[in-house]
């Protein structure tokens, strides 16, 4: 079910969700969390239909704060509308769209405090353009965890140079959570004999992929080990990360991923295996960072300590 509410106001919103509740049975009870999605029109339904589908995993109430940059700055008559989906229109959460401009559009957190789920934690979801310094920003200061797409930037590697330099805890990136099967790959590879050192990490990826600096921002903090990165052209065939070696005293350990989705594991003295590494979704990307609430502390190490080391902050690597 689908309620639009034009030219409204937060408290109107919020009456309308009880009467929705008293007349429909549709309750907020069991709800675990509050996401706030900050995004510009046009741009709301494919960050509605992930936050659906996490919400699966995650019950929650979805609040989705749709503003035009700029337009709070000028001359536009203030105006609110809204928007309420419940049911099977929202999977397993409540979604409220707000799309506002002038003054409205002004104070985003004056938007959504009347709207939050009483004591229940807030995470909030940049899918796009996000601000310089989330957590000072309007919506991020009442957040528990704030998630931004580096990826989704004009100048991805620049963008994770600015979330290094302005990191607090409890910030998150999608650039970090699509390693996860990476990181559990190189891990399992690693784990097993002969436990030889590392003496020299090589990762390349695509120039618009952050996650290639990450990982091997992550490599080079676990390993301590020299580590260089290769960041090819935007020519390129493919993109995201296109493959890693390590070098040990016995042999070099390769995943390379050559085709989407397909990863070629070469190891000393092993038949050659292929692994399932897809790019990972904006839905599954989501649901893994509302399983924790507690600031993301490696995360934190890789982005600001391993970056650091790698000498990404300065020169963001070899393109």
């Amino acid at each position: 079910m689908i309620v639009d509410l034009p030219d409204t106001t937060t408290s109107q919103v919020s009456k309308t969700l009880v009467k929705i509740r008293e007349e429909g049975g549709v309750v907020a009870l069991g709800r675990v969390l509050t996401l706030v999605i900050a995004t510009s029109p046009g741009a709301e339904e494919e960050a509605i239909e992930a936050a659906n589908d996490a919400s699966r995993e995650h019950p929650m109430r979805v609040i989705v704060v749709s503003t035009e940059p700029g337009t709070e700055n000028s001359e536009v008559a203030p105006r609110l509308d809204a928007e309420i989906r419940v049911g099977g229109d929202a999977g397993a959460s409540e979604v409220i769209v707000l799309r506002a401009c002038g003054d409205a559009a002004r104070d985003e957190e004056s938007l959504v405090m009347a709207l939050l789920l009483p004591d229940a934690p807030v995470v909030t979801w940049w899918p796009s353009a996000a601000p310089p310094v989330p957590g000072r920003s309007a919506l991020g200061r009442i957040a528990h965890r704030r998630i931004t797409d580096a990826s989704a930037q004009p100048d991805p590697q620049q963008a994770l140079r600015a979330l290094a330099s302005n990191y607090t805890p409890g910030d998150a990136d999608f650039a970090w959570t699509r390693l996860t099967l990476w990181r559990a790959q190189l891990a399992a590879v690693l784990d097993q004999p002969p436990y030889e050192p590392v003496t020299a990490v090589e990762v390349t990826g695509a120039i618009d992929s952050p996650s290639t600096t990450l990982l091997a921002a992550w490599l080079r903090l676990e390993l301590n080990a020299p580590t260089e990165y290769e960041l090819t052209g935007p020519d390129a065939a493919s993109h995201g990360i296109h493959g890693v070696r390590l070098s040990r005293d016995g042999g070099a350990i390769e995943l390379i991923r050559d085709v989407p989705g397909i990863a070629t594991l070469r190891q000393p003295g092993q038949p050659l295996h292929d692994l399932a590494l897809p790019r990972r979704n904006l839905r599954d990307c989501l649901a893994d960072e509302l399983r924790r609430l507690d600031p993301d502390e490696l995360y934190g190490e890789v982005i600001t300590k391993g970056l650091e080391l790698l000498g990404a902050v300065d020169d963001g690597g070899t393109a």
